[in-house]
C-alpha cells in the first residue's frame, strides 16, 4: 500500500519515531496532481520510484560495488602508491582505511534515497533549495565527467591493444602520424569504447543491473586466473615480495609525510559515489538490502583486488625485468593473441561496469535536474559524454603523481563539504523527515529565499574554502593534503551550528509563493 507524503506546505508529524518511518512512494493523487501541475521540478527520470519497481537486492548492491571496484583505475591507486614508495603491504592498508572511512558517508546518504525512492540531485533540494541544489549536482557532474572521460580513455586503450594483437597493421590502419601524441587508430579505440558507454546507458537502467551481475563474477574469476599465472611465471610469492619493482622505498618520515595525500586521494577514489548512491539506492526492495550489500562489497573488494594489483605488477618486474603497473600494458606483452582478447575482453567489461555505474547515472540525473523540461535522463548521458571528452582524459592521467594530487586530493574537498551538508541536514536537522511532494514543486517547502538555502551554500563555501585555499594561501597549504577531512567537518560544523538555532527548519515551514 502506498503511504502518501503530506499536503503542500504540511511537514510530516514529528511525532513519527524512526520504527514508523517506511519505504515512501508519491500517491495516486500527488501523482497525478505533479503531472498536471507541470512542475519545473518534475520529470520522470527524477520522479519516485514505485515500491514495485526497487527490485535490488543485498546482491544487486554487492555486485555493482564488485564490478565498480575491479577496474583499471583501482589498479592505478596501488601502482600509484607503490610508484610514490610505498611497501605493498602499506599501499594496501592505506587503501583498505580510505575505503573503510569512505563507507560512512555512502551508507548515511544512501538512506534517504531508499526511504523515498528519490535521486541525489533531489535530495540535494532538501538542504540547498530548489534551485540551490543545481550548485551541488553539476560540481557533482562535472567531477564524474571528468572521470567518465578517464574511464572510456583506459578502455579505449584496451581495445586498441586487443585490436593491434589481432591485426599487426592497426596501429597504422589510419596513419602513422601522431594527433596529440596519439595514433589516429588510438583515436578511434577511444571513440568506440565512448559509443559503447552511452549504448548500454541509453538501454536503460534494467541492462545497467544486467551489465553489473554479469560483470562481477566474470572479472573476478579472470583476476584469479591472472594472479596464477603471474605467481607461477615469477617462481612463487618470494621473488615478487623481496623486489616489487625495484622501487625506491620511503624512509619513515618521508612516509608519514606522503601518507596524508595518498589516504585523502583513496577517500577522494569514492567521494563521487559518496553524495550520489542514492541514484542507485532508490531502487532497492529494502534498507537492509543496500546496508548489508555496500558494507560487505566496498571495503573487501577494494582491498582484495588491489592486493591482486599488487602482487601481478609487481610479479612483471621479475617476469619481464620491469614493473608493468598498467594492465592494459601487461596483456600486450602476453603476445598471444588468445590470451590478450580473453584479457582485454575482461577488462573492457570492467571499465564499462564501472563507467556507468559510477560516471554517467550521477551526472545525466543532475543534468536532468537542472533543466528538467529541456533535457531528460539519456540527453544527460550524452551530455556526459561529451564534456568528458572536453576534459581531454588523456592529460589528466599522463603522469601517477599529478593524478593523484592534481585530481583525486582537490575535487575531495569540495565533494566532502557538499556531502556534510546532506548529511548534517537529514540526519541531524531533519531527523530522516522529508516532504516527498514538496520536493517536486517550486513553491512548497524547499523554496527557503527564491529557491536557495543560502545557510548550505555559505556552509559548502567554507569548506571548500579551507580545504583548497592552501593551493593559493601558503599558510594553509598542510589543510590541503587534507581536503576531504577539512572540507567535511568544516561544512557540516557550520551548517549545524547556521541551522541548530532554528527551532522550526525553514525548509519545513510553508513558504508564500
Amino acid at each position: 500500500m502506498a503511504h502518501a507524503s503530506p499536503a503542500l506546505g504540511s511537514p510530516e508529524p514529528s511525532s513519527k519515531t524512526p520504527t514508523d518511518l517506511r519505504l515512501r512512494e508519491l500517491s495516486l493523487d500527488e501523482f497525478r496532481r505533479l503531472e498536471e501541475s507541470q512542475s519545473p521540478l518534475y520529470n520522470r527520470d527524477l520522479a519516485p520510484v514505485p515500491l514495485s519497481e526497487r527490485t535490488w537486492t543485498t546482491g544487486s548492491f554487492a555486485a555493482l560495488w564488485i564490478s565498480m571496484a575491479h577496474c583499471i583505475p583501482t589498479y592505478m591507486l596501488a601502482s600509484g602508491l607503490i610508484g610514490a614508495g610505498m611497501t605493498w603491504w602499506q599501499a594496501l592498508l592505506t587503501i583498505l582505511l580510505g575505503n573503510t572511512i569512505v563507507l560512512l558517508p555512502i551508507l548515511l546518504n544512501s538512506h534517504p534515497g531508499t526511504a523515498y525512492g528519490i535521486p541525489f540531485p533531489v535530495l540535494l533540494r532538501a538542504s540547498f533549495g530548489t534551485v540551490g541544489a543545481n550548485l551541488p549536482a553539476i560540481m557533482r557532474a562535472l567531477v564524474a565527467c571528468g572521470w567518465f572521460g578517464i574511464n572510456a580513455w583506459i578502455g579505449g586503450a584496451v581495445l586498441h591493444t586487443f585490436f593491434s594483437a589481432c591485426y599487426s597493421g592497426w596501429p597504422t590502419l589510419l596513419g602513422s602520424t601522431p594527433i596529440d601524441g596519439f595514433l589516429p587508430s588510438q583515436w578511434l579505440s577511444f571513440l568506440l569504447f565512448w559509443l559503447l558507454n552511452l549504448y548500454v546507458i541509453y538501454r536503460g537502467m534494467e541492462l545497467v543491473r544486467r551489465v553489473e551481475i554479469f560483470a562481477a563474477p566474470f572479472v573476478l574469476v579472470m583476476a584469479a586466473v591472472l594472479l596464477i599465472w603471474a605467481v607461477n611465471k615469477a617462481n612463487g610469492f618470494g621473488p615478487i615480495f623481496s623486489d616489487a619493482g625495484g622501487a625506491v622505498r620511503l624512509s619513515g618520515r618521508q612516509f608519514w609525510a606522503f601518507f596524508p595525500v595518498a589516504l585523502t586521494g583513496m577517500i577522494g577514489f569514492w567521494a563521487t559515489l559518496s553524495l550520489n548512491m542514492p541514484d542507485f539506492t532508490r531502487y532497492a526492495r529494502n534498507q537492509r538490502a543496500q546496508m548489508i550489500g555496500q558494507s560487505v562489497a566496498l571495503p573487501t573488494t577494494m582491498f582484495g583486488f588491489s592486493a591482486m594489483a599488487v602482487v601481478i605488477t609487481s610479479a612483471t618486474q621479475v617476469i619481464f625485468g620491469r614493473a608493468i603497473w598498467q594492465p592494459e600494458v601487461l596483456i600486450g606483452e602476453l603476445k598471444n593473441p588468445l590470451w590478450v582478447g580473453v584479457s582485454a575482453l575482461t577488462l573492457v567489461i570492467a571499465t564499462l561496469a564501472v563507467n556507468i555505474a559510477a560516471n554517467v547515472v550521477s551526472p545525466a540525473n543532475d543534468f536532468a535536474n537542472a533543466w528538467p523540461r529541456v533535457i531528460s535522463f539519456r540527453r544527460g548521458a550524452f551530455i556526459t559524454g561529451l564534456l568528458g571528452i572536453l576534459c581531454m582524459p588523456w592529460k589528466l592521467i599522463e603522469d601517477p603523481r599529478r593524478y593523484l594530487e592534481g585530481w583525486l586530493v582537490p575535487y575531495s574537498g569540495g565533494l566532502g563539504s557538499i556531502g556534510a551538508v546532506m548529511i548534517v541536514d537529514y540526519w541531524l536537522i531533519r531527523k530522516r523527515r522529508l516532504s516527498l511532494l514538496d520536493l517536486y514543486l517550486p513553491d512548497g517547502s524547499y523554496r527557503y529565499q527564491a529557491g536557495w538555502n543560502w545557510k548550505a551554500v555559505a556552509a559548502t563555501v567554507a569548506g571548500c574554502f579551507l580545504a583548497w585555499g592552501g593551493l593559493l594561501i601558503p599558510v594553509l597549504r598542510p589543510l590541503f593534503d587534507y581536503a576531504w577531512f577539512v572540507g567535511f567537518l568544516v561544512s557540516g560544523a557550520v551548517y549545524f551550528a547556521l541551522m541548530r538555532g532554528e527551532t522550526e527548519p525553514a525548509a519545513l515551514r510553508p513558504q508564500a509563493a
